[in-house]
């Protein structure tokens, strides 16, 4: 997986400063993996384990951080992902962070 996310810098995302529902944020998730990670669609549900279901490595997880961050418009802490486990996980936490940066 390592390298198939350069695509994440070609072009600039404009961030998305509105609450979006768990779905939405699931769709956008599962499209970045699809189009920037080359992961089949078929694999990527909410259970789906990032690391071996999904074969994200520790880069991959940084990029994808990066690419939520130009969503949202709010950079992701390492300590935000501790307990991540499931694409479900990130949906949730970026959820509720969606939610403070609408909400200030």
């Amino acid at each position: 997986m390592c390298g198939k996310s350069s695509k994440f810098y070609k072009g600039e995302q404009k961030s998305m400063k509105t609450q979006m529902s768990e779905y939405e944020i699931f769709e956008f998730l599962k499209s970045a993996l699809t189009e920037f990670f080359e992961i089949e669609e078929e694999k990527i549900t909410m259970q789906s384990n990032l690391y071996e279901d999904l074969e994200i490595d520790s880069i991959d997880a940084i990029d994808l951080m990066d690419h939520i961050k130009k969503k949202i418009g709010y950079r992701l802490e390492p300590e935000d992902f501790k307990e991540v486990k499931t694409l479900g996980d990130i949906v949730v936490i970026v959820h509720k962070k969606m939610g403070e940066i609408t909400q200030s």
